[in-house]
């Protein structure tokens, strides 16, 4: 069970300085090479959506060859995502988080098996923890997620050639819907039911533009996200903008334009996407797949509130779980990182309050007192 390296858990686990870490010295070398596990677990990943598209199309029976450009899109990130995690879960602290989750979980594991749901639930579905941090961020993850699920789960098929439809009997109206070989619901063309089958990209789409939009707006007023700003943030919300309105635009054209400008419209919306397909292994959308990960992390900060804290070497207040503080010490010397000090201990074993004033204290002497 991979332990994802969420935001606040990565600074203390690296004593807040992960960002640029240089793993040894030979690491501008090692950087150039690929990894050699990542590329064979990359492979496996892209063979896989091969046979589950040609087994699942019938032997390409089923297989819109119109499409052949989002399949293209979806093996390059299917290689990239698995290539990617390969590599960060080889990570010092991943590999750390890793190991404590799946101990933290065969500790308790009937107990920790029933709290599976919930923790799904909370962390995954309903993202919970975002909530607390504010309640316009929680809405807009929300409808981006449940946008983007709802049209991978239309696209994604139909791209493998897992789904498609068929006319029942001499109805022209009435349509059946089949996944690979399997038949599933019928419907009129003409029923509610049919126009959602019709439009849940559309559906999709507006969730997704809804989002896109809360989070905009944030993002050019909110003086603490303009604080912390990156170019990736707005990339990422650019590229979901351009895949849903491109996508919308299709639905103008068929509906209220005759279909004029269809064919370019079409092809600008699939550049838009396999594009965006392309850049979910490199951006910040990469996190989607890091996230489930986190339920690793629940265990691992459940397990460390019920073993013994760590007493700060300072004024001796618990401070932290004596089994993180240990994680942590051990990880921070394989990140090049030596916090030891000259009687044999480690600044990790000092509470922050502590931290500050040893801070303050060398500060001073540094200028030669506060006087």
């Amino acid at each position: 069970m991979a332990c994802a390296l969420d935001g606040r858990l990565t600074r203390r686990l690296a004593g807040g300085k992960l960002a640029g870490v240089r793993f040894g010295a030979g690491s501008k070398r090692e950087a150039r090479r690929l990894d050699q596990r990542g590329l064979a677990w990359g492979g496996v990943g892209v063979a896989i959506v091969l046979a589950i598209t040609f087994f699942g199309s019938d032997g390409l029976l089923w297989f819109d060859a119109a499409l052949i450009g989002y399949l293209f899109g979806t093996m390059f990130m299917v290689f990239g995502v698995v290539y990617r995690y390969a590599v960060w879960v080889q990570r010092p602290p991943t590999a750390m988080l890793n190991r404590r989750g799946w101990d933290s979980f065969r500790q308790r594991k009937a107990h920790n098996l029933a709290a599976l749901p919930s923790l799904v639930v909370s962390q995954l579905l309903v993202q919970s923890f975002i909530r607390r941090r504010s309640r316009a961020r929680w809405l807009a993850h929300q409808l981006v997620f449940w946008g983007c699920i709802l049209a991978a789960l239309v696209t994604f098929p139909l791209t493998l050639g897992l789904l498609h439809f068929e006319s029942v009997g001499q109805q022209a109206d009435r349509y059946q819907v089949f996944v690979s070989r399997i038949g599933a619901v019928t419907f009129d063309s003409g029923s509610v039911l049919g126009w959602l089958t019709y439009h849940v990209l559309d559906v999709a789409a507006i969730l997704v533009l809804a989002g896109v939009f809360i989070f905009l707006q944030r993002r050019l007023r909110d003086p603490g996200a303009l604080a912390v700003e990156r170019s990736g943030d707005f990339l990422a919300l650019a590229g979901l903008f351009a895949v849903s309105v491109t996508g919308l635009f299709l639905t103008v054209s068929s509906h209220w334009l005759g279909g004029r400008f269809y064919a370019a419209l079409n092809t600008l919306h699939a550049l838009t996407v396999i594009l965006g397909l392309m850049y979910i292994p490199f951006g910040k959308l990469f996190h989607i797949f890091q996230r489930p990960a986190n339920l690793g992390v629940a265990y691992y900060k459940r397990a460390n509130a019920q073993g013994p804290a760590a007493p700060c070497r300072r004024c001796g207040i618990p401070f932290a779980s004596a089994q993180q503080v240990a994680d942590v010490q051990a990880i921070l010397p394989q990140l090049g990182f030596d916090y030891s000090d000259a009687v044999g201990g480690s600044h990790q074993s000092t509470c922050p309050g502590c931290r500050r004033a040893q801070v303050a204290l060398a500060q001073s002497a540094r200028v030669g007192g506060f006087g």
